[in-house]
């Protein structure tokens, strides 16, 4: 019988990257199921596409850097599934390949890799994509099952007229129930509302994040909706904050360490994509919101830290010492 001692901490978790990561990959499968089912055989398409050229980056990437090979955790292969999912089912192939080669290589690589990223890799790819190609980025097909009259749709026009500054619209019963179960042309993954909360349910019940960001995105945008004099829950139907609230904002690496700092941080995703889509150029702000809000993150961290164990109780002794 042997007796091993080690220095703190004692307690282990069983939690690694690539069981965070494999949850993730779950939660987002109610997503893949509805996009592949409103919009066909391109949209499976793209998102093999997108998650096989994150894969093949990060190995290429890795492998001339000399570094080890981590495409076993998972992350490459969600940030390609993202990525995909961020996209419009009939984007051309290369609109993949661009966007997931520019998250694993410029944002999560360059920087480090997993964990030194300062910005979410999926949406920083999103907006180089909507900056870049934004005819394609802003086109979307009505569903395969859908009663739309027209083959392709403006992606600005359904926003732009519940966030318009003379008379915002606000959806009818049937356009709810339709946003809610994805029966509106969109991107591939943020069309289905329903498969979308089915995900966060999942993840919260495995703990793999808290209520705090998504909930908290959420109830701002509702609340600075109503301040601008726009429909609460249109807006949040509406888009992609939803996806965006559960799936990017939580993002371990660029959201704040604190329950406090992923309050505020949440709180402001939601304002700013309020302010955004109200005053923007492009009706979407979901996507700038978050990438202003990772920037703001070591702020947080820094400002709003945890209380130490006994630091407390030292400066109320040095107090009575003095």
């Amino acid at each position: 019988m042997s007796l091993r001692i080690s220095t703190a901490p004692h307690i282990r978790k069983g939690v690694t990257t690539q069981k965070v990561m494999l949850h993730v990959l779950i939660a987002l499968v109610p997503c893949v199921i509805a996009g592949i089912y409103r919009f066909g055989f391109g949209a499976a398409l793209l998102l093999a596409i997108s998650m096989c050229t994150a894969m093949l980056a990060e190995l290429i990437f890795q492998k001339l850097a000399k570094k080890p090979v981590t495409t076993n955790d998972l992350s490459a292969l969600l940030t390609g599934l993202i990525v995909g999912l961020n996209l419009p089912p009939q984007a051309p192939w290369w609109l993949a390949v661009v966007g997931s080669a520019f998250a694993i290589i410029l944002v999560k690589q360059l920087f480090g890799g997993i964990g030194d990223n300062f910005m979410n890799p999926a949406m920083a790819a999103r907006a180089v994509l909507l900056a870049s190609w934004p005819v394609h980025m802003t086109k979307f097909i009505a569903p395969i099952n859908g009663n739309f009259g027209a083959d392709v749709i403006s992606g600005a026009t359904q926003l732009t007229a519940i966030n318009s500054v003379n008379s915002p619209l606000t959806l009818s019963g049937a356009d709810l129930f339709n946003h809610f179960t994805g029966n509106i042309p969109g991107a591939i993954g943020e069309v289905s509302k329903a498969m979308i909360v089915l995900g966060l349910v999942y993840l919260l019940l495995t703990r793999v994040i808290t209520w705090h960001i998504p909930v908290t995105m959420v109830a701002s945008a509702a609340l600075m909706s109503l301040i601008l004099g726009g429909d609460p829950l249109s807006n949040i139907v509406s888009g992609g904050l939803l996806f965006g609230a559960v799936y990017m904002a939580t993002d371990y690496t660029t959201s704040p360490m604190t329950k406090k700092g992923q309050v505020i941080f949440g709180a402001g995703c939601g304002i700013f994509v309020c302010i955004i889509r109200k005053y923007g150029a492009y009706p979407e702000g979901v996507t700038y919101a978050i990438l202003f809000m990772n920037c703001l993150t070591p702020l947080l961290d820094k400002f709003i830290r945890p209380r130490v164990y006994g630091a407390e109780k030292k400066q109320k002794e040095a107090k009575a010492d003095a």
